[in-house]
C-alpha cells in the first residue's frame, strides 16, 4: 500500500469512528432527555395540584384566593330557575358546570384524604385539600333543593363550545338543568351521594355539624336515586354530547351505597350493595379503565379492603366480597399487564394507554387506585392474583403507580411534565379560555363571544395565564404530544384528572425504598416500563 493509499485508509477510518463517536453521544443525549434532570419532587407537584381547583372556581371568589388571574364569576347561575346555583366549578376549559364530572371529583379528592390525609397534612397543604373539597360540597347542598331533586348541570355545552370567553365575561346559556320524580338521574343522584357521604368522613372530626349536614344530603340522593331509577342524561338532554353515562347507573349506585357504608357502620348500606352486586354489574364487570363514568373498578377496590381491613367482621358476605375482589384485581392486573385477557396498552415510553381523548386521567386514576390496594394488600400483609398464575406482592402495584406518576412528571421520552407549572418543560398553550386569555383583573375590558377566537385562540405564542397544576389530556400511543391550544384532546386538562393524582403524590410523597424495591427491578428503565 502506498502513503496516499495508506492516508486514505486512514481518513476513512477517522471519519467512522468520529461517526460512532457522533452516534453514542446522540444515543446517551435521547436516553438523558427520557429522565428528569433531577428526582421528582411529589410534595411540590401536590402543592400544585390543589392550587389548580381554585383556577376552576366559579362563583364568588373568597379573600384567600390564590390564583390571581381568576374572578367572580357565574354570580346569576340559577337566577332564572329561582334558584341559587352560584360556585362549584367549571369541569375543564370551558366555562359549563356539568354535575357528575363535579361529583366524581369530590369523591375522589375526599378519598384521597381519607387514605393519605397525613402525608397531604404533613406536606402542609391539609387545609388546601380540604377547601377545595368544601368548595364542591357547598354547590351540592344548594343544588339538592328537595329530597327528589338535584340540579345536575348549569350552563350549556353547545352555546359555550362556540365561544371563547373567559368566565368573567360569559354571554352564553346559564340554563340550569334537573333531576326530579319525573325526570331521574340514578347515576348523578348517586354519585353526587357518594361525594357528599365520602366528604362526610373527612369532616368528621373537624366539622362535625357540616359533616352530618352532608350525610344527610347522601343518605336522601341515594334513596331518591334508587327508587326512580333512570339515566340522567335522557333527562338531561344537554348533558349527553359533553358527559353521557354509557356505564349506566348500575355502578353509581353501588359505589354511593359503599360509600355510605363507610359513612355510617350502617349495615344495610352494606347489604345492598351485597344483594345487588350481581343484578347492578359489581361482580359482572370486568373493566380496565375508572373514570368519572365508568366506576366499577373503584366499586371493586372499595368492596375489596372491606375484606382486607376487617376480614371476621364481613364473614357473612366473604363469598360476595371476595368475587368483588376478583373484579378489583383484573382491573389491577391489566395495569399490570399480568392477564392472559385484557390488559391496559402501553406506550413506548410505558404510559398506560386507554383512548387518545385525554388518556392522563385514565392514568392518574390508576395510580391512584394501585397506590390504595398497594398499601392495603401490605397492611394484611396479603398479595394479588392474576389470571396468568403469578401472585404480585404490594411492592409491585406502588412502582408501577411511581412508574406512571414519574411520566406525568416528565420522566418521558419528551422530558415534558403534563403538570402544568411543574418542572421547567410543561405545556403552555393549554386549551383553557380563561388561561388563554388576558387575566379579568388587569384587563376588565369586555371580551365577546367570537372576539374571543379571534383575537386570542388562535395565537400561537403561550398562555398570558399559567393553569397551575392542571393534568392535560397527554400524549398519544407513541408518547408524542402536540402543544397546540386548538388541541383539545390532548392539551386540555379536566378536574377529575386532577382530583386522582392528588391522593397518588400524597401517597408517593412519603415513599420509602422498600415499599417499591423488588427483585431489583430499575425503575428508571423505561424498557421496563413498557412491558411489566
Amino acid at each position: 500500500m502506498n502513503a496516499a493509499a495508506m492516508f486514505a485508509f486512514l481518513g476513512r477510518r477517522r471519519s467512522a469512528l468520529l461517526l460512532l463517536l457522533l452516534l453514542l453521544l446522540f444515543v446517551t443525549l435521547t436516553a438523558a432527555s427520557h429522565s428528569q434532570s433531577r428526582p421528582p419532587d411529589y410534595a411540590e407537584a401536590l402543592a400544585k395540584s390543589l392550587l389548580y381547583f381554585e383556577a376552576q372556581r366559579s362563583g364568588h371568589l373568597p379573600h384567600n384566593q390564590r390564583v390571581a388571574w381568576r374572578d367572580h364569576s357565574g354570580l346569576n347561575d340559577g337566577l332564572e330557575q329561582g334558584v341559587d346555583l352560584v360556585g362549584g366549578y367549571y369541569d375543564a376549559g370551558d366555562n359549563v358546570k356539568f354535575g357528575l364530572p363535579m361529583a366524581f371529583t369530590i369523591t375522589m379528592l375526599s378519598w384521597g384524604v381519607i387514605e393519605y390525609g397525613q402525608q397531604i397534612a404533613g406536606a402542609g397543604e391539609l387545609a388546601h385539600a380540604l377547601g377545595a373539597i368544601k368548595w364542591g360540597t357547598d354547590y351540592f347542598i344548594k343544588a339538592h333543593t328537595h329530597p327528589n331533586v338535584l340540579w345536575a348541570q348549569v350552563g350549556d355545552g353547545d352555546t359555550d363550545h362556540y365561544c371563547w370567553q373567559r368566565p368573567e365575561d360569559m354571554t352564553t346559556s346559564r340554563q340550569a338543568y334537573k333531576v326530579d320524580e319525573d325526570n331521574p338521574g340514578s347515576d348523578i343522584a348517586s354519585e353526587t351521594a357518594a361525594a357528599m357521604a365520602a366528604a362526610s368522613i373527612v369532616f368528621r372530626e373537624t366539622n362535625p355539624h357540616y359533616s352530618h349536614l352532608l350525610l344527610h344530603h347522601a343518605r336522601q340522593l341515594f334513596e331518591f336515586g334508587d327508587r326512580r331509577r333512570g339515566k340522567y342524561d335522557a333527562s338531561v338532554a344537554a348533558a349527553k354530547g359533553y358527559y353521557p353515562s354509557v356505564s349506566g347507573y348500575g355502578d353509581e349506585l353501588l359505589w354511593a351505597a359503599l360509600w355510605l357504608y363507610k359513612a355510617t357502620d350502617d349495615a344495610d348500606y352494606l347489604a345492598y350493595a351485597v344483594d345487588n352486586a350481581a343484578s347492578l354489574g359489581g361482580i359482572t364487570w370486568a373493566i380496565a379503565e375508572f373514570s368519572w363514568d365508568v366506576k366499577f373498578a373503584g366499586v371493586q377496590t372499595l368492596a375489596s379492603i372491606l375484606l382486607m381491613e376487617d376480614g371476621a367482621k364481613h364473614e357473612p358476605h366473604r363469598r360476595i366480597l371476595e368475587q368483588y375482589r376478583s373484579k378489583a384485581e383484573h382491573y389491577l392486573c391489566s395495569c399490570l399487564n399480568k392477564n392472559n385477557g385484557t390488559n391496559v396498552r402501553r406506550t413506548p415510553g410505558g404510559l398506560l394507554y386507554v383512548r387518545k381523548w385525554n388518556n392522563m386521567q385514565y392514568v392518574s386514576s390508576a395510580a391512584f387506585l394501585l397506590s390504595v390496594y398497594s398499601d392495603h394488600l401490605r397492611a394484611a400483609d396479603q398479595t394479588l392474583g392474576c389470571s396468568n398464575g403469578e401472585r404480585v406482592g404490594p411492592e409491585e402495584l406502588l412502582r408501577l403507580a411511581k412508574w406512571q406518576v414519574d411520566y406525568i412528571l416528565g420522566d418521558n421520552p419528551h422530558g415534558t411534565s403534563y403538570l402544568v407549572g411543574y418542572g421547567d418543560k410543561y405545556p403552555l398553550r393549554v386549551h383553557h379560555r380563561g388561561a388563554s386569555i388576558a387575566p379579568y383583573r388587569k384587563s376588565k375590558g369586555f371580551i365577546g363571544c367570537t372576539q374571543g377566537y379571534d383575537n386570542w385562540f388562535g395565537r400561537r405564542g403561550p398562555n398570558p395565564n399559567v393553569v397551575v397544576g392542571a393534568l392535560v389530556g397527554g400524549p398519544d400511543d407513541m408518547d408524542r404530544f402536540r402543544d397546540e391550544r386548538k388541541n383539545f384532546m390532548q392539551t386540555e386538562a379536566c378536574t377529575y384528572n386532577t382530583a386522582t393524582l392528588v391522593g397518588a403524590l400524597a401517597r408517593l410523597s412519603s415513599l420509602e425504598l422498600d415499599d417499591i424495591d423488588d427483585e431489583g427491578v430499575d425503575s428508571s428503565d423505561l424498557s421496563s416500563r413498557a412491558s411489566i
